[in-house]
C-alpha cells in the first residue's frame, strides 16, 4: 500500500511539474487560455478615437467571437513616449497584432517592431505619419490599416460657401502632429487658389492653445481646425475664445465640430475602426499578408453643422448639412 502511495504522489508531481511547463512556455503570442492577445495603444481618450475602438473591438468580437481574444487596451495620454513605452511592453509580451489608434501610436508601434502585425486607424495620412518616400497607398512591411481623411479639397470648399465674404483664414493646429501640419499645408494652397489670405497658427500642445487661439480669431474672419487629438481634447478651449469674439470654426471632424466648430465633413469612426477590425480577422484568422493590405478609407462623408454655435452666431445653416445630434 505504501509502495502504491509514493508511485501515486510521483505521478501526480509529474503530471503537475509537466502541466506547469506547459503554462509557462505558451504558444506564440497566445494566452495560457488559447485566446489571441491584441494590445490597442490609443494616443488619448476623446469621442473620435473612442469610437475607433469600440468599432474594432466590435468587428474582432463578431467575426472570431468574444471568447477567443483578449483586448489590452492602453492610453497614451497623449504623450508619443508614452505610446512608446506601451508598443514596447506589447512586443515584449508577444502580442499577436498591434492596433494603433492616432498617428503617434502608429508611429511608436512602428518604431517598436517590424514583425508583429500594425494596423492603423485614424491615421490622416500614412506616407506622412511613416515618412515614406512614393507612398502609393500600401504601406508593406507589418503595417496597415485606415484613413480618417476625408478630402481637403472640399473642406476648403465648406468654408468659401459657408463664408463666402471671408478674406482672411487662419489655420490652428498642433505643430508635433505631423497629419495635422499635412492637412493645414494643403487646404491653405487650395484657399490661397481663391484669393483668400491665410495665416497658419501652430501651437505646441494644450499649454500654448489659449494664446496661439485668441492671436488667430484676434486676426481671422474664419478659423480652421483639422483632425487634431490635441484640439479633440480641448474644444472649450477654442469655444470660450472664438464664440465670444463671433469667429466660426470650420472643424476636420464631427467630435471637433460639435465642440468648438460650426459646420464639418463628418465621416464615422466607429464604422472605420469597424473596417480596421475586419482587417484584423484577415491577418489572424484567413492568413492574409498584411504587407500587401491597402490603406482603407471612409466610404461616405457627411456634411454636418453644430446648430447650438449657429445660433450662438447667428448663422443660417446651409441647405444639404444635418445637424449634428446631441449627446
Amino acid at each position: 500500500m505504501k509502495k502504491t502511495r509514493k508511485l501515486l504522489a510521483l505521478v501526480l508531481a509529474v503530471v503537475f511539474i509537466c502541466s506547469a511547463f506547459t503554462a509557462c512556455s505558451g504558444d506564440g503570442g497566445k494566452e495560457e487560455n488559447g485566446k489571441l492577445k491584441i494590445g490597442i495603444v490609443q494616443l488619448v481618450e476623446h469621442v473620435a478615437l473612442d469610437a475607433a475602438t469600440e468599432g474594432f473591438k466590435q468587428a474582432v468580437i463578431d467575426e472570431l467571437g468574444e471568447e477567443n481574444v483578449e483586448f489590452d487596451f492602453q492610453n497614451g495620454q497623449n504623450d508619443p513616449q508614452t505610446c512608446s513605452t506601451i508598443a514596447n511592453q506589447f512586443v515584449s509580451n508577444n502580442v499577436d497584432l498591434i492596433m494603433a489608434n492616432a498617428t503617434p501610436a502608429l508611429q511608436a508601434a512602428s518604431a517598436a517592431t517590424s514583425e508583429i502585425p500594425i494596423l492603423g486607424t485614424s491615421v490622416t495620412e500614412y506616407g506622412v505619419a511613416l515618412e515614406l518616400k512614393d507612398f502609393n497607398g500600401t504601406v508593406g512591411g507589418n503595417v496597415s490599416g485606415t484613413s480618417d481623411l476625408a478630402p481637403l479639397d472640399k473642406q476648403a470648399e465648406m468654408i468659401t460657401e459657408w463664408f463666402p465674404e471671408a478674406k482672411t483664414v487662419g489655420l490652428l493646429y498642433c505643430s508635433k502632429e505631423a497629419n495635422s501640419q499635412y492637412q493645414v499645408d494643403v487646404v491653405k494652397a487650395k484657399l490661397e487658389e481663391k484669393g483668400i489670405k491665410t495665416t497658419l497658427y501652430p501651437f505646441s500642445d494644450s499649454n500654448d492653445l489659449s494664446q496661439i487661439c485668441t492671436t488667430a480669431a484676434d486676426n481671422s474672419d474664419v478659423i480652421y481646425v483639422p483632425t487634431d487629438n490635441t484640439v479633440a481634447e480641448n474644444t472649450g478651449i477654442i469655444d470660450n475664445i472664438c464664440e465670444p469674439k463671433k469667429v466660426p470654426v470650420i472643424a476636420g471632424e464631427e467630435g471637433i465640430c460639435s465642440g468648438c466648430g460650426v459646420a464639418t465633413l463628418s465621416i464615422s469612426y466607429y464604422d472605420l475602426g469597424y473596417t480596421t477590425g475586419k482587417m484584423a480577422v484577415k491577418i489572424l484568422r484567413d492568413g492574409e499578408d498584411i504587407s500587401k493590405m491597402p490603406i482603407g478609407y471612409a466610404e461616405t462623408q457627411t456634411p454636418k453643422y453644430n446648430a447650438q454655435n449657429c445660433e450662438a452666431l447667428g448663422i443660417t445653416p446651409l441647405e444639404g448639412y444635418q445637424a449634428i445630434e446631441a449627446e
